[in-house]
């Protein structure tokens, strides 16, 4: 830890102001470099308690390109994509959680939780830190997270139970695209470290299947353990088998079209994919082996098998007009046939 204490104070001291990352990528420069460059000169010299014993932050920093297949700017424009997490400057509410969240889906007040790895033959770990730690790791000053949480609650009130409807434009910028850029940098990173403790094989899989897998890890965390049918698929190992007939299953050079057909039904079936169509066939298609040949007709073959969540709107039944002109009609006849036979009975 006295490296990432080192680190960070080098991060803290130095200051430096966005335009001088100008004409470069965040993505272009390491992270520690990238941190250095952009800490604000106002940020506290001391070192929290809490992240100085973050064991899991020094893995983030120590992140190196060659860890993946896949080019981790490339994951990162997939998930600022519109279609995917999008990309807000200021802090709104998680259409489901009512979370705040900023740039592309960054959680803001997330705490460090302790995750388990379940699976005896994976020895990875998972990384969980607070999302203040997140915050720090990226270079950003606490103050002004403190600040957009403070205004987030003030602008977006306690949940009424109806699902607040936000105009992203109408919204005040909490943040530059050079500070977005870092905190969605640190958070794919730790999707990667988080998709390699949910699949054991993960290195033995396809650039596109590793890029898939880390974006299933961003939008879904933790909620990922409850596809386990999905889970045990990628992990389809079992103990009698051994290791090497998983590593030979899963590789990009034999890819079994069988296997990875279940692998992407197991998604295809669930609510996750009905509910977020547009998602879940760009994420799908990327576990298909001929995707890299032709992207477009993997998710054609994807789309075609995921049918659109079904809404129930709890309204009345609209009644055709044909039909209510012909009870009408009816109703009117049976009244007239009653009428005549009371006069009937009357002259009677």
């Amino acid at each position: 830890m006295g490296i990432l204490s080192k680190n960070l104070r080098v991060a803290i001291v130095m200051s430096a102001t966005t335009a001088g990352l100008a004409g470069q990528t965040p993505s272009t420069l390491p992270l520690s470099e990238q941190i250095q460059q952009t800490a604000p000169a106002s940020v506290s010299a001391e070192i929290s308690p809490a992240l100085e014993s973050t064991a899991s932050i020094q893995h983030l920093l120590d992140f190196n390109s060659s860890d993946v297949k896949f080019d981790l700017r490339g994951l990162m424009d997939v998930l600022r994509d519109r279609r995917h997490e999008g990309w807000v400057l200021a802090a709104y509410p998680d259409p489901k959680t009512h979370r705040p969240l900023i740039g592309a889906g960054f959680s803001l007040d997330l705490p460090a939780r302790e995750h388990l790895q379940r699976d005896p033959l994976n020895p990875r770990s998972f990384l969980e830190p607070s999302s203040a730690d997140l915050w720090q790791a990226a270079g950003l000053d606490p103050a002004q997270l403190q600040l957009i949480l403070k205004e987030f609650h003030a602008r977006f009130p306690a949940r009424t139970g109806r699902r607040s409807r936000v105009k992203f434009n109408a919204l005040t910028r909490q943040i530059t695209d050079v500070q977005a850029e870092l905190l969605l940098r640190i958070g794919a990173i730790q999707a990667i470290y988080n998709a390699k403790a949910y699949c054991r094989n993960f290195d033995q899989l396809g650039a596109s299947q590793q890029m898939a897998l880390s974006q299933l890890v961003y939008q879904m965390g933790v909620n990922l353990e409850e596809f386990t049918a999905f889970l045990s698929l990628i992990n389809s190992d079992s103990m009698n088998d051994g290791p090497t007939a998983t590593l030979d299953l899963l590789s990009p050079v034999k890819a079994d079209s069988n296997f990875w057909e279940l692998v992407q039904k197991s998604l295809i079936q669930s609510q996750w994919a009905r509910l977020y169509r547009t998602r879940a066939i760009s994420v799908i298609a990327m576990l298909d082996p001929q995707y890299p040949d032709d992207p477009r007709m993997a998710e054609q073959r994807v789309g075609a098998a995921l049918r659109p969540a079904v809404v129930h709107r709890h309204k009345s039944r609209a009644v055709n007009p044909k039909q209510f002109a012909s009870a009408s009609g009816d109703r009117t006849r049976r009244t007239s046939k009653g009428t005549a036979r009371s006069r009937t009975k009357r002259r009677a």
